[in-house]
């Protein structure tokens, strides 16, 4: 099940339009994961030095999806592409322990944005499919997501490459959109 199913399902007024912003760290999957959800191919993905957008068009429907890079020096732009946010999902590589609190601070920063204020967020707990990976309720506390007042938020355990547990995902952020907007 791809984008076009997903739009069916937000669809609640013609030519509504929702601006998803797909965030996280580099190398976390994000690329990978909006490949997945465009029914892509995903076996040759570089870095992202810039951005991806992906806009979907379905019977008056427009869903566009904003993959911006994760490595350091292009992180300070992200703030450029907040305004009109509807969804922010941010992505975390689930296996690399390392990073948790690189990632952890970064999520932190983005949730204390006045522009992404009251924006539900996705968190997608990646890499599942690794032996290494924390699950998802292990990155819940030690980012202490239990603390997050200001808006609805989800932690999906997902694998972006097999597709496992994108659609459960999706499902929650349809669900919040259409929450949002009524």
């Amino acid at each position: 099940m791809g984008l076009l199913s997903i739009l069916r399902k937000l669809k609640s007024t013609p030519d509504q339009e929702v601006r998803i912003l797909l965030l996280g760290l580099d190398n976390g999957g994000k690329t990978t994961l909006l490949k997945q959800l465009a029914s892509e191919d995903i076996s040759h993905i570089t870095p992202t030095q810039g951005f991806n957008i992906k806009s979907v068009q379905s019977q008056g429907f427009k869903l566009n999806v904003w993959d911006i890079g994760g490595q350091r020096k292009i992180r300070p732009y992200w703030r450029n592409y907040f305004e009109n946010t509807d969804v922010l999902i941010y992505v975390i590589d689930s296996a690399d322990r390392k990073r948790f609190e690189e990632t952890g601070q970064e999520l932190a920063e983005l949730l204390d944005e006045e522009k992404l204020s009251g924006v539900p967020v996705l968190i997608f707990a990646n890499k599942q499919d690794l032996l290494t990976a924390a699950p998802a309720s292990e990155i819940a506390e030690g980012l202490n997501l239990h603390t997050i007042r200001d808006r609805v938020w989800q932690i999906q355990s997902c694998s972006a490459l097999t597709g496992e547990g994108v659609q459960d995902g999706m499902n929650w952020l349809c669900k919040s959109v259409n929450a949002k907007k009524k």
